[in-house]
């Protein structure tokens, strides 16, 4: 399970950054539909927080913004509570990070350097929580079921709730 696993996980993760990238193309999967969906609305929701955090981490991180990206996925779950607001927070940073990568001259390579941390982070340290939340289907049926119940807003809130947690320690990384 961990192989196929991460392979979705890295599926998603390119499909999301080349989104945010602009490349425009049918999402592969259900759950790359629903993540493009929540993690641009919690984008333009935390539209300055993010670019603020990015430059900052940019600035700091010297010649490897992917070793960069796995220290902030571990403070975004520093307490242990990983959830699917912090998930979707993550793919949202991370798509502001590849844009500005990209405006500062980076490459493909970069963007799937960035996919691949994802990847190996919530697909391989994370695969237990991922499993025991139903995996990426798991994700698409917390995201159907919050729609069929008319209830998207609620959950929209209760997920950027959750994300904000993992932005207000990302920010304490980042200042430290």
């Amino acid at each position: 399970m961990s192989c196929r696993l991460r392979q979705q996980t890295l599926l998603l993760a390119e499909d999301y950054i080349g989104f945010c990238s602009g490349i425009q193309q049918t999402p592969p999967s259900e759950s790359a539909e629903a993540m493009r969906y929540l993690a641009k609305e919690m984008e333009q929701q935390h539209r300055t927080k993010f670019q603020s955090l990015v430059k900052e981490l940019l600035d700091n991180c010297g010649s490897d913004p992917s070793k960069c990206l796995q220290s902030v996925m571990r403070e975004v779950v520093v307490d242990g509570k990983l959830n699917w607001g912090r998930v979707v927070s993550i793919f949202a940073f991370t798509g502001v990070l590849a844009n500005e990568l990209i405006s500062r001259g980076g490459n493909c390579e970069c963007s799937r350097r960035l996919a691949e941390t994802i990847a190996d982070y919530l697909g391989g340290e994370k695969q237990d929580w991922l499993i025991e939340n139903g995996g990426w289907e798991g994700f698409c049926r917390f995201f159907q079921n919050a729609r069929l119940l008319n209830q998207e807003s609620s959950m929209k809130t209760a997920l950027f709730a959750a994300a904000g947690v993992g932005l207000a320690g990302l920010t304490f990384l980042l200042v430290r």
